[in-house]
């Protein structure tokens, strides 16, 4: 599922704070059931690092959510973005990356570095005001 962007927000996610503002008002205006769950999605990016669009990649369960980099690097294929931004959610409201979330961001990067296409940042978020960056914490 591909999001409609407003003019504001593709110049908007130029650092974390500003994709984890986006991506929780993303996930608030969501059912409360859905909000319950483990959402992962990706941020196209063009050559000024403008968002190009934002895709839910997995809408998963309570903790987990199935993640492929076929999926993930998709859409980046087809609308020839030169890097992407991950962002997934913690329903939990605690933003601690597991050792899963960092084997995966790994796999992703590689894969990116595969195809040209740069992975910028992981960004996972709350429901809540927490968010963290895995490259401001140096874990890609």
């Amino acid at each position: 599922m591909e999001v409609k962007l407003r003019r504001t927000i593709k110049k908007a996610c130029d650092n974390p704070q500003a994709v984890a503002e986006v991506m929780r008002a993303i996930l608030t205006a969501e059912c409360e059931v859905d909000q319950a769950k483990e959402h992962f999605w990706v941020l196209g990016l063009n050559t000024r690092n403008n968002v190009q669009y934002i895709e839910l990649v997995s809408l998963g369960t309570l903790n987990a959510s199935l993640v492929h980099p076929r999926e993930v690097f998709r859409f980046a294929i087809i609308k020839a973005v030169s890097g992407i931004i991950l962002a997934h959610n913690h329903p939990s409201g605690m933003v601690d990356p597991s050792d899963d979330d960092v084997a995966l961001t790994r796999r992703l990067c590689d894969a990116g570095r595969l195809l040209g296409i740069g992975v910028l940042d992981h960004v996972i978020v709350s429901i809540t005001e927490m968010f963290i960056s895995f490259k401001e914490r140096g874990l890609m």
